[in-house]
């Protein structure tokens, strides 16, 4: 018996023309854009990360949502962060996830995890541009504002 191999695909589709596009230019307008796009009925029940993709001139390609957890915590899966990342051939990213508790503070573990991530996006001339935690109601705390990038 011969053995087998699998073909792998690799395709990411850009269905919006860039100059329609969000532009990032301040950590208030990626807040405003993720709050918008956050499922309001889970943002108070579970804690969600998500991962807004960037491109060059700093526009919006797509916002992915990596994990989904309980009410403390969720856990990031970096190879996967990473695989969307490289597939999207995204230059910066915007990492977020929000707080159902409200608490705009970011935790040792948050700080942690961003600083990880910061260092695996480093290996490939990605850069981190911030990390929002966002409230249910709308309001956010940025990791690059608060000098923790």
């Amino acid at each position: 018996m011969r053995s087998k191999v699998s073909e792998i695909k690799v395709s990411y589709s850009e269905k919006i023309p860039v100059r329609l596009r969000y532009k990032v230019n301040s950590s208030q307008a990626v807040a405003e854009v993720l709050y918008r796009y956050w499922d309001r009925e889970t943002i108070q029940l579970n804690e969600t990360f998500k991962v807004v993709l960037l491109n060059n001139g700093n526009r919006i390609k797509g916002i992915y949502e990596v994990s989904k957890g309980g009410i403390t915590g969720t856990m990031v899966d970096l190879r996967i962060l990473f695989a969307v990342i490289l597939k999207s051939l995204s230059v910066a990213i915007i990492l977020a996830h929000n707080h159902p508790s409200g608490t705009l503070r970011a935790s040792k573990a948050d700080e942690d995890l961003t600083h990880k991530i910061k260092r695996a996006a480093e290996l490939f001339d990605v850069k981190v541009l911030d990390h929002i935690l966002l409230a249910p109601n709308g309001n956010y705390y940025s990791f690059a504002d608060n000098g923790l990038l």
